[in-house]
Formats: structure tokens, C-alpha cells, sequence
């Protein structure tokens, strides 16, 4: 039997948490699970609820969520309205300004969090535990085994990162030697307080674990809301981390739509919110809320294969990959791919067809589109291929012999060739970087007298979040990256543009609403501000004297 002992340094702050045990010899979820990925359907749904001021409550109101690979109604959700969103608003209001920790209120904490994040790592390493979230993922957000099990992975990673005292250490401080004797200024990272968080479907687990341990490890209350079609997974991770001893009223859950959520938001007036989701949401959210906000919205994400061509095989591999995996419904797939002309004496573009073809709903290596129809995609491809040298390149039709339901996309990954010079016309250029959040992406070519071309092609781009370079050559590599933006470039042979693990930081550059993701400094981003205190304690001069006034 596994036993987790609370620290005795913390014991007494968290005496009112029952200690967690967990037996090897039954299921290992099964003192935080209350369902079974594998058996919720329409004659066993699930039910997901909404916590709040530490207890876990129903609604008088349920929003059904149908299985996205069958239609059938399989999971029942705790829907808030607009007139049940009070609760919540008290719960947010009751935490002041300066946190529930910082550097100088109950330090013990932040060993708190080191303890707890160590002990949801080792849950989500046995494997027991990281097959149900990874089987709960594909329920609710259909993508292949492996790609699920990585975001579990990650997750499990990150926990580990920030395991013993690397959550102190997110709080380290500065001190500057002052103008005379006794003083010093000293720089903190300080919490926000109340804070909010909200997280799109396509990664059910990880966007929402990592933002809401860096949110907590600081010092704030959270409320999260997670897109409903997908609650369910954060519902089950909520209650592993409860067992490993994560105070229950410390974060704030809810389930509701947009509108509510914003009603919320403006009633409770959090500090700052984290919004990971659509542009025109994010810009809206930034107006509303009056600038309190931090983003990490979509991403129209390029890659440019350099002049030096080699180890084609694994640059087509890694471009489906980008473009195709999770049915390309990643902030950060490959949406525009650049070719340059040595790429044409080669069969790079017959490899990525025979790739994209290897995709099958069968093992879900590609597979319903959650937030595009079908219809839609099919009307977007057809209006690229009005541009004048337009052409498909594969796919372009819908999936075969399915029961997706006709509310979510169906089609095989897709390729468009648009010619460069058609791409960066005025009357062309939004139509071609629109982005279809499914497995869809543009192809282009150029001449390396055109390199500028595509370097204002991407200068004109609004979203800045994902890029690859791939190239060895360091010229050119020099050239692109320093005449681009994105934060998160990859750049050299192996580059790409999804696949972000822990150790990296994972965001958007450009803008100074922008988040980051995964990494000490984009905890310290996000999720705190500087404080800085002055100490001045003298001693003052026994000869001073009251000076002219100035």
C-alpha cells in the first residue's frame, strides 16, 4: 500500500484534509474516480459538478454532452445560469489582493504545494492512473492513444518539476544596495488574489493542470472553467488533487456558458484572467475586463523548409505531424507551409499525401472536428480553390461510413497549394490565413529571391504563437528568425510547431497581453506581479538637522 504523509512542517494548516491512500492491489483511481472512461455511455452517463467555497455541488440544470464519435447523450453536466453564479462571486471576493500566501503571509504554503504537486506526479505515473485520464480524453476529446497519453505525460512532468521546493523558488527575491546605511530595495513576485482561468476542449488535461498549479503555487484563488464538452476530465482531476491534499476551497470550479462565465467575471472582478481560447473571444474578454487579462489565443502557425534539403522522410513525418495529429485542432499546427524550390526536385509532397492517407478513425489518428462542421471546411476549401493557380493537393472530402454527429467536422486531412504570389494579394490574403481548427493546411512554394515575400507574408499575420524554421543552414536561419516573431519557434532540421513539452516555454510574442505555458518564467508571467519594498530603517545622523524646504 501506498501511504502520503502530509509534511509536518505543514500539518497543521492542512489538519482538516483527510491523508490519502491508495492501494495498488484494486484500481489505482479508485479513491478519486467517480466514473470509468470506458463505461460511460448512454445507459451509464457520467455526471460532471461544479465546486465551489470547498464543496462540490449539483444544478437544477443539466446540460447534456453528446459522444462526439456516436451522437449518443453520454455525459450530464451541472449547468450554472446566470442566476446561480452568486455562490461563486462571494467565493472569489473573499480572498484579498495580497493572495492566499506570498513572501510574508503563511510561507508554509508554498512547501504545501511543493508536497502536493509531488504526489499527484507519482498518482499520474502509476499506470493505472495515467491509462483512465488518458481514456477519458479520447472520450470527450477524440484523438490517438499516444497523442492523448502525451498530455498526460506532460502533466505529469510538469508536477514533477515543481515538486519539494521549486514552488518556493518561483517566489525567489532580489535585493539592490540603497543610497546608505540601512537600505536596501528588495523585489517580490506577489499574487494577484482572486484570478480566473479559462481553457479551451482540445487539451483537456494539461492546459488547465498548468495553469492552475502556476496560478495556486503563487498565491492566488482560482475559479476555472473548462469548455464544457470536455469538464469532465478536469471534474476527475480536481478530486486526485484534493486526495493529495490540495485545500478544497482553494480553487473555484464551474461549468456554464460564455455568458454566464462573463457575467461572472464582471461581478466577481478577478485581478487577472488567463484566457486560452479563439481571438474574437480573447479581444472581447481584453475589453471588457479593462486590460486585467493575460492571452494565449489562436495561432495561424507557419513552417518554412529552408533551402538545404535532407532527411526528407523525417521533415514529411514531422509536417503530418504538425498538421494532422489531434485532426489538426491544436493552437499550434502547421496551418502554412513554405517550400522552398530544391524541396520540388524531390517527392516530398507524394510522402505527405501517403501520410495524411495512413490516418484512419479506427485508431483516431484523425477524427471528429469539435468546433468546425463539416459543411464548413468543405466551403473553405472551395473557396481557396477560386485563387487563380489554386489547386487540391489531397483529402478535400468528407470522412466515410461514421456516426460522427452532423454538429461536429468530418474530413480527411487536407491540403491546399496556393501560389505565393496569390497568397499576399490584398483580396486573398485573409481568405488564405484564416484558420480552420481541423486537419487542414495551405501549401505554398518560393524562389530564394522571394524570401522577402514570405517574410512580409508573416509580418502581416496578427497571431503569433507557433513557428518552425527548418533549416541547418545558419544564415538563413539567422535571416528568418530575426526578421519574425512567434513565440515559440522551432528552428534547425528537426523543427516543428506542436509537440510542446514541460521544459520549454510555450506562448505567444508580440503582445504584451500575451501568456506563457509550462516553465518558471511563464508562471512568474502569468501568474504574479513585482512588488518591490524599500527598507529604510536608519540609522539616521546624530548632526541632522531639518533642511531648507525645496
Amino acid at each position: 500500500m501506498i501511504r502520503f504523509i502530509v509534511n509536518r512542517g505543514v500539518q497543521a494548516s492542512t489538519s482538516r484534509k483527510s491523508l490519502a491512500f491508495f492501494s495498488l492491489s484494486r484500481s489505482a483511481h479508485s479513491s478519486f474516480a467517480t466514473v470509468e472512461a470506458e463505461e460511460i455511455s448512454g445507459s451509464r452517463p457520467a455526471e460532471v459538478h461544479n465546486l465551489v467555497q470547498g464543496k462540490w455541488i449539483g444544478s437544477s440544470k443539466w446540460n447534456t454532452i453528446v459522444d462526439p464519435l456516436n451522437g449518443e447523450p453520454f455525459i450530464k453536466v451541472a449547468d450554472v445560469d446566470e442566476t446561480g453564479i452568486q455562490p461563486f462571486v462571494e467565493s472569489l471576493c473573499s480572498c484579498p489582493k495580497h493572495g492566499l500566501h506570498n513572501p510574508f503571509k503563511e510561507p508554509e504554503r508554498y512547501l504545501l504545494y511543493g508536497e502536493i504537486s509531488a504526489k499527484a506526479a507519482h498518482m499520474l505515473s502509476l499506470p493505472k492512473v495515467s491509462d483512465f485520464f488518458t481514456r477519458l480524453i479520447q472520450r470527450v476529446s477524440p484523438k490517438s492513444y499516444a497523442q492523448a497519453y502525451a498530455e498526460v505525460y506532460v502533466t505529469q512532468k510538469f508536477l514533477e518539476n515543481f515538486s519539494g521546493d521549486q514552488v518556493r523558488f518561483l517566489a525567489r527575491s532580489f535585493a539592490v544596495p540603497g543610497n546608505h546605511l540601512g537600505q536596501q530595495s528588495h523585489g517580490f513576485r506577489w499574487p494577484y488574489g482572486p484570478v480566473a482561468l479559462i481553457t479551451p476542449f482540445n487539451f483537456p488535461l494539461e492546459i488547465p493542470v498548468l495553469q492552475l498549479m502556476g496560478a495556486l503555487y503563487m498565491g492566488n484563488k482560482p475559479v476555472l472553467k473548462v469548455d464544457t464538452k470536455v469538464s469532465i476530465v478536469m471534474d476527475q482531476m480536481l478530486r486526485l488533487l484534493h486526495c493529495c491534499g490540495l485545500p478544497v476551497d482553494d480553487v473555484d470550479f464551474i461549468n456554464s456558458d460564455g455568458k454566464t462565465m462573463n457575467k461572472l467575471l464582471l461581478e466577481a472582478k478577478p485581478r487577472m484572467t488567463l484566457f486560452t481560447g479563439s481571438s474574437r473571444v480573447a479581444e472581447k474578454l481584453a475589453g471588457d475586463l479593462k486590460g486585467r487579462i493575460k492571452l494565449e489565443d489562436a495561432g495561424f502557425d507557419w513552417k518554412i523548409l529552408g533551402p538545404d534539403v535532407q532527411e526528407e522522410d523525417y521533415v514529411a513525418w514531422v509536417c503530418d505531424q504538425d498538421a494532422y495529429a489531434c485532426s489538426g485542432q491544436k493552437c499550434s499546427a502547421q496551418s502554412l507551409l513554405f517550400i522552398h524550390e530544391n524541396w520540388s526536385k524531390h517527392s516530398l509532397i507524394s510522402k505527405l499525401k501517403d501520410l495524411a492517407e495512413r490516418r484512419k478513425l479506427e485508431d483516431l489518428t484523425v477524427g471528429p472536428v469539435l468546433t468546425v462542421t463539416t459543411e464548413a471546411m468543405l466551403e473553405h476549401k472551395n473557396n481557396l480553390l477560386q485563387i487563380p493557380g489554386s489547386k487540391l493537393l489531397f483529402g478535400g472530402e468528407p470522412l466515410e461510413k461514421h456516426t460522427i454527429p452532423l454538429i461536429y467536422g468530418a474530413i480527411k486531412p487536407t491540403a491546399i497549394y496556393v501560389p505565393l504570389e496569390e497568397i499576399v494579394k490584398e483580396k486573398n490574403y485573409e481568405l488564405v490565413t484564416k484558420e480552420i481548427f481541423g486537419p487542414f493546411q495551405v501549401i505554398t512554394d518560393y524562389k530564394s529571391n522571394q524570401l522577402p515575400v514570405v517574410l512580409d507574408a508573416l509580418e502581416r499575420m496578427d497571431a503569433h504563437l507557433t513557428a518552425a524554421v527548418v533549416s541547418n543552414d545558419p544564415h538563413f536561419l539567422q535571416e528568418v528568425i530575426g526578421k519574425t516573431v512567434n513565440g515559440t519557434t522551432y528552428a534547425g532540421l528537426r523543427g516543428r510547431t506542436t509537440g510542446a513539452p514541460q521544459n520549454h516555454w510555450f506562448g505567444p510574442a508580440g503582445d504584451p497581453r500575451g501568456a506563457g505555458i509550462g516553465t518558471p518564467e511563464a508562471i512568474r508571467l502569468v501568474w504574479s506581479c513585482h512588488r518591490e519594498i524599500i527598507y529604510d530603517v536608519g540609522p539616521i545622523s546624530k548632526n541632522w538637522e531639518i533642511p531648507p524646504s525645496s
